[in-house]
């Protein structure tokens, strides 16, 4: 029997000179698509601590000076996924952006938010339809 309830996944906006980190999934869900880093909300983990492990992890960064943006509710209908997303904003802290799981992404770049690559991760694209821009 499948567990169809929803999950917790926490994606975390890093923005550096003005820009902000996306990559290119390439796992079995949401594979193609491009986001920033994040992942799964763990056991007794603050959504704090969530963001700086999940970038830590995927893209071997350090980020300061995290807040709270918004939730997303998140149907992955063609995976049989849904998803309760939080939304974390970051600035970039140090070290440089590289592929630390390369079963999980193709790589990681800057991009303007008014020039983000395509397509968009639906936590991203729910995200955007809502109305949020980044302060300039």
């Amino acid at each position: 029997m499948t567990d169809k309830r929803p999950r917790v996944g926490l994606g975390v906006l890093i923005f550096k000179d003005g820009k902000v980190l996306f990559g290119k999934r390439k796992g079995p869900h949401g594979r193609g698509a491009w986001c920033p880093p994040g992942g799964h909300l763990e056991f007794g983990e603050t959504w704090e601590e969530c963001a700086k492990r999940e970038t830590m992890e995927e893209a071997g960064i350090k980020i300061k000076n995290l807040e709270f943006i918004t939730t997303t509710n998140d149907l992955h209908l063609n995976e049989g996924k849904h998803y309760v997303t939080v939304v974390m904003k970051a600035e970039y802290d140090s070290g440089n952006a590289k592929v630390m799981e390369p079963d999980k992404c193709e790589g990681w770049d800057w991009f303007a938010w008014d020039d983000l690559p395509q397509p968009l991760f639906l936590s991203i694209q729910n995200l955007i339809a809502s109305g949020y821009r980044p302060e300039e």
